[in-house]
């Protein structure tokens, strides 16, 4: 009995912090609350507020929820591709899915880039913190596999993983801009693959 209480307890949770992300991609970690998932999930206030006793504990759960579906649905995809170019091309794609329209996206689109909106000006706390280090994580991942394909001779030995990592992720912030802003879903997504594909021949050996 206490295993299925156990059970059942985490499948809540993960119930939860599902449609908090779905929520939040929409109106930002800021705007999710108790009150507005409890409503959406069903759940009396005192229940789900059982299981994050804050809304800053959940503002931190739900980013770290996202951050488990981006590793799952984009990182660990890329991974199973062969080092080097091959690799930095499913990266790209499957990173230009999570912002745009694949099924593993968010309806309102990459959560990170929603977040950074709300905390990049404000001063340090625990979810700017927690913002924060996994951008930086994330960085230092797109250098690693990077750095696989100058091991592998796809790319030059002078070339930059930083630069290279800051120029991609530019390329996925105007391609999200154009395609959920502007409407120009078609033509963002033409003009993502020209650009990464620019970025690409600047680096080759």
């Amino acid at each position: 009995m206490l295993l299925w209480t156990m059970t059942k307890g985490l499948e809540t949770r993960d119930a939860v912090l599902r449609e908090a992300l779905v929520q939040s991609s929409r109106v930002g970690l800021r705007g999710i609350t108790i009150g507005s998932l409890s409503d959406s999930m069903g759940m009396s206030k005192s229940g789900l507020f059982a299981h994050f006793r804050s809304k800053e504990q959940l503002q931190l759960d739900t980013l770290g929820y996202a951050t488990d579906s981006f590793a799952l649905n984009v990182v660990q995809v890329a991974l199973k591709a062969p080092r080097g170019e091959p690799r930095v091309q499913v990266l790209f794609e499957r990173w230009l899915g999570w912002a745009g329209y694949a099924d593993y996206a968010m309806p309102g689109g990459c959560i990170f880039a929603t977040a950074a909106r709300e905390f990049d000006d404000e001063p340090d706390g625990p979810v700017r913190d927690a913002l924060v280090q996994g951008q930086l994580d994330w960085r230092d991942s797109v250098e690693t596999i990077f750095r696989s394909g100058i091991a592998e001779g796809h790319f030059r030995d002078d070339a930059n993983p930083r630069e290279f990592a800051a120029d991609l992720l530019g390329i996925l912030l105007s391609y999200q801009f154009s395609a959920r802003l502007l409407g120009e879903r078609d033509a963002a997504s033409e003009r993502a693959g020209r650009a990464f594909e620019r970025l690409l021949d600047s680096v080759r050996t």
